[in-house]
């Protein structure tokens, strides 16, 4: 059925922030992050059913309406992300080009029926991101939009939202914070003075540096197949009494695993068992792990700052024999991401720098680890203390949300609505995503599949 689903664009429109930038504002200074992020687009889509009861006195239009001026007030506050990456790349002239909006009309009813489809076909949520967003890239970054956001308005008058931001400039926690305050921006008519959540000076201590690293991330060729996976909360609560139980048996931790840390593990060791059984051997394996530095530095500029602020901290594997150990994973987890928090905590910008430096460089860059065909490599990313269940823009929770472009291989790991529970949306090679869902390891700790 996703052939018969036509979107046809229906109007394209700059988006302005409701006031004017100050002069001394205009000229936004990119920091040492941004420099090292990608440069592609990420985008994400949020589907709204159409709710009677709480639209009973607004239409599609007005609903729209009040999201385009809403959006316009929540750039006067987030004013680089209307702005335009300036030739040297090495900051935003913010004098309110505005971001792009683009509406477009759905020749479906978004029903219960859509709503299954979409469950169960990832790939559908393909046709509601931003149109365009393919033809980016890092030669074409001076005259693009920061920001494009899509409306994709449906028969019976439900919506998706999905925005798409330039890495380069915008990370995870600023996407999805803008998203979330907007929401809270348009549902409670908030005025444009009144709107303060992101700071815009963390240049003044992580400026851009004069390095060079050696990895250059390139979208696989590969097409990769998304599914999702609902993990079970009990089997993954009677998985970490076990490991905790302190019996001193090998099996036992000397600490108590958050879920992340334990589901991560599962997925990764799943994930190795794939490659040994597609390639016949164990290979090495660098996971990224990406975390956000605001709040876990000394300097108040780090606090909740604009733009790109995390580490893609590479966590390495090397095997030892067939025998793959949960508990060494969490443990290989916890200890690298630790010694990382720990580090950043007392150091200073000069340290800071010049360890991302080397992480990146030996790991991703490194002939040994990221150059190299005999690593696998695989990407996590745990959105669980975000909030975009929760962005309601006066017509309730979104009913979904799908993340991804399906460049590379990478699980995100989020709370399902109730909050009992965590998702797994996972972007993999066909062989190792038909490995993955017959693997009886790993389903132990599932309960819902879609896709």
């Amino acid at each position: 059925m996703a052939s018969q689903i036509q979107v046809e664009i229906i109007s394209k429109k700059i988006i302005k922030p409701s006031s004017p930038t100050p002069n001394h504002l205009q000229n936004y200074k990119l920091s040492f992050f941004d420099q090292i992020a990608e440069k592609s687009h990420v985008p994400f889509v949020l589907f709204y059913p159409y709710d009677p009861i709480k639209n009973k006195n607004s239409t599609t239009d007005s609903m729209i309406q009040k999201l385009e001026e809403s959006l316009s007030r929540v750039l006067t506050h987030v004013y680089p992300a209307a702005g335009r990456f300036h030739e040297n790349k090495c900051s935003i002239i913010c004098q309110d080009q505005g971001v792009q909006l683009i509406k477009v009309k759905v020749n479906r009813r978004m029903d219960e029926e859509f709503l299954k489809q979409a469950h169960n076909n990832l790939d559908l949520a393909l046709q509601f991101w931003p149109q365009g967003i393919k033809d980016v890239d890092a030669t074409k970054l001076v005259a693009t939009p920061i920001m494009f956001f899509q409306i994709a308005i449906f028969q019976c008058g439900g919506i998706t939202l999905s925005t798409s931001a330039a890495h380069f400039a915008i990370d995870g926690w600023t996407n999805f914070t803008l998203i979330y305050e907007w929401s809270k921006v348009c549902k409670f008519g908030t005025p444009a003075e009144k709107i303060n959540f992101m700071s815009f000076d963390l240049a003044n201590i992580f400026g851009p540096r004069d390095i060079t690293f050696s990895d250059e991330t390139e979208p696989l060729i590969t097409k990769l197949v998304a599914k999702k996976f609902v993990m079970d909360e009990v089997s993954v609560s009677n998985l970490r009494d076990e490991l905790t139980k302190g019996n001193n048996s090998s099996r036992s931790l000397y600490f108590k695993p958050s879920r992340v840390e334990i589901i991560t593990a599962i997925l990764w060791r799943a994930l190795l068992r794939a490659s040994h059984a597609i390639t016949g051997k164990m290979k090495p394996s660098v996971l990224s792990f990406p975390i956000s530095l605001r709040g876990k530095l000394k300097y108040r500029e780090t606090i909740n700052p604009f733009g790109n602020f995390i580490i893609e901290i590479p966590i390495n594997y090397e095997p030892k024999g067939c025998d793959i150990e949960l508990q060494d994973f969490i443990i290989l987890i916890r200890e690298t991401v630790q010694k990382t928090v720990d580090f950043v905590s007392e150091a200073s910008v000069d340290e800071v720098v010049a360890m991302v430096e080397n992480l990146y460089n030996k790991s991703y860059g490194g002939t040994e680890w990221g150059a190299s065909d005999d690593v696998e490599e695989f990407a996590c990313s745990s959105l669980n203390r975000f909030h975009m269940q929760e962005a309601d823009f006066g017509w309730g929770n979104p009913n979904l949300m799908h993340f991804g472009s399906r460049d590379n291989q990478v699980f995100w790991l989020y709370s399902t609505q109730c909050g009992n529970n965590i998702v797994v949306q996972m972007d993999l090679k066909e062989k190792y995503m038909d490995f993955i869902q017959h693997d009886q390891e790993f389903l132990a700790f599932t309960k819902l599949r879609y896709g």
